[in-house]
């Protein structure tokens, strides 16, 4: 099996190409867990405060405010990370997990508890099932990522119109074309994500690595809360 070595501070390390997506990959899934954890913190103290849901619900300024706000936080870390310092990265991440959490607070006033629940497990066995084939298939899946991406701008266009028409006939077809494309979308970027993880650890960069998991992380943060919510909205019992 080849090797990749790379100088660093700490002198010449040693890696198979193997071992080096196997650790960037846990990078990745640390920090997404850690994202999930925050929004799903931030979102059970927000449904608990009536405080807290008089500021962000009652305001439509201030909750629409929130989505723009995390959406420019995405696009902001995704155009700039190479620019920035790993901790403020780092720092925008736990931001916009925070933000989308208090503004997801909403499903816990809309949908009961156990249908919460259930529905979280399905889609994490959905994701980690994906997530394990996107590791060890052998199979290139550039071209169906490109497929995916086509069905992504789909359901952002169907959902905008959506706005407009309120048709439940319309939210169900998207919610489940987009069971579809976000379970696909977690084979493909793990898979990408995978094989980038060998000229991370080569670099020998831990401001670079650091980088490069929470990018990581943010993609595979947006797979999992995508299908999650498209699972939720078909299967889940409304209070």
């Amino acid at each position: 099996m080849q090797e990749y070595k790379f100088d660093n501070r700490r002198g010449s390390v040693a890696r198979t190409g193997v071992d080096a997506a196997t650790t960037f990959l846990a990078k990745v899934f640390y920090w997404m867990a850690i994202g999930l954890g925050l929004t799903g913190v931030t979102a059970f103290v927000v449904a608990n405060s009536a405080t807290a849901q008089q500021i962000i619900f009652s305001n439509k300024l201030v909750y629409y405010g929130l989505i723009f706000g995390e959406l420019g936080l995405v696009l902001y870390l995704s155009a700039r990370v190479e620019r920035m310092s790993a901790l403020a990265a780092t720092s925008l991440f736990v931001l916009y997990s925070m933000l989308n959490g208090a503004t997801l607070s909403a499903i816990l006033l809309i949908y009961t508890a156990t249908s919460v629940a259930s529905t979280f497990f399905i889609a994490a066995g959905m994701f980690g099932a994906m997530a394990v084939y996107g590791v060890v298939t052998k199979k290139d899946l550039t071209g169906f990522g490109s497929f995916l991406f086509m069905g992504l701008i789909g359901i952002v266009i169907a959902s905008l119109v959506n706005i407009f028409l309120n048709s439940p006939m319309i939210s169900w077809i998207v919610s489940a074309i987009g069971v579809l494309v976000f379970t696909g979308l977690t084979a493909y970027d793990v898979q990408k994500i995978s094989q980038m993880g060998s000229g991370y650890l080569m670099g020998g960069d831990e401001g670079v690595m650091r980088k490069g998991a929470i990018m990581g992380a943010l993609t595979l943060y947006l797979d999992f809360i995508n299908l999650f919510l498209s699972l939720l909205r078909l299967m889940g019992d409304r209070r």
